[in-house]
């Protein structure tokens, strides 16, 4: 069974097409400066705008139908779902996916349960890379949609919500191996503070950055080779987040001694919060080598 039925497999046509289902622009086999622009855009469907986005906002409920879509949370839901993913990654010819552990596979009643959802979902993730080539560029897990997060996950003032935490990432480093993804990121919506009154800066810093070690330790245990990452993001949603721009990340990885695992995931509206273009994000990580 398809899910998009009425849609062929997106072609090059040229810039005289007026097809809005064909790229007039993106020749994937054209080479450019030596690349072909395959290699050099490395297109990359996410799965949590893509696929979980709802069309709510704060002023109105979900807008978006989804035919394949239950609405459950049920693993065979988030099976059916990871299928008509590849279906579109296909059709895109788009050469990688990325997720958060939750946006794949639902949360359980548990942590093991948690984990025993991913590893089924992840089963079909595998399968349906081999079938269509699509390859995992990054993975991550999601350290702040959960209320537990409403305080941080790695700077939270609750140490079982640290080790939660840790877990969740631990299991999520795991997979990202288990399906060949090239980088694993950290993204720390929640890691931050909304106010000074009720904020020990250094410590939960130092918390952050015995995670990040943690995590750095594991990675070399299992034997994972991919790249780990830092997503900068300010104000959204937490007002004071420490991982705000790219000068900030690299100065906790230097304080911390982290400069040699980590380099940095960069997005242009994350630049645009934070007061930069997203040019100077990119010439501040690439000139001092942390452009990942």
């Amino acid at each position: 069974m398809t899910a998009f039925p009425n849609v062929p497999k997106i072609a090059y046509e040229g810039p005289d097409s007026d097809n809005p289902l064909a790229f007039r622009w993106y020749n994937p086999d054209e080479v450019v400066a030596g690349k072909t622009m395959r290699d050099h855009l490395r297109f990359t469907v996410v799965y949590w705008h893509t696929f979980r986005g709802t069309g709510s906002d704060p002023f109105g409920a979900a807008t978006l139908q989804r035919p394949w879509d239950d609405g459950s949370e049920s693993v065979e839901n988030a099976c059916n779902r990871a299928r008509v993913a590849f279906e579109l990654f296909e059709k895109l010819g788009a050469p990688f996916y990325a997720f958060h552990d939750r946006d794949v596979a639902p949360e359980g009643s548990s942590l093991a349960e948690s984990h025993a959802n991913l590893d089924a979902v992840a089963k079909v993730l595998k399968e349906e890379q081999d079938r269509s080539g699509v390859k995992l560029l990054w993975g991550t897990a999601n350290l702040f949609s959960n209320p537990r997060y409403m305080h941080g996950a790695a700077t939270s003032c609750n140490v079982e919500v640290f080790a939660y935490a840790a877990a969740q990432v631990k299991k999520a480093i795991e997979v990202t191996q288990e399906l060949g993804g090239e980088n694993y990121v950290f993204w720390g919506g929640r890691e931050g503070y909304q106010s000074l009154y009720n904020t020990d800066m250094k410590r939960e810093l130092d918390h952050l950055a015995r995670f990040f070690h943690m995590a750095v330790d594991h990675a070399k245990q299992i034997g994972f080779t991919g790249q780990f990452l830092i997503e900068p993001k300010p104000k959204e949603p937490t007002k004071h987040q420490y991982d705000a721009d790219v000068a900030a990340c690299v100065n906790f990885l230097r304080a911390y001694d982290l400069t040699d695992s980590f380099k940095l995931n960069l997005e242009t509206n994350h630049a645009t919060l934070a007061g930069h273009e997203m040019m100077h994000e990119l010439e501040a990580a690439g000139s001092q080598g942390f452009l990942g």
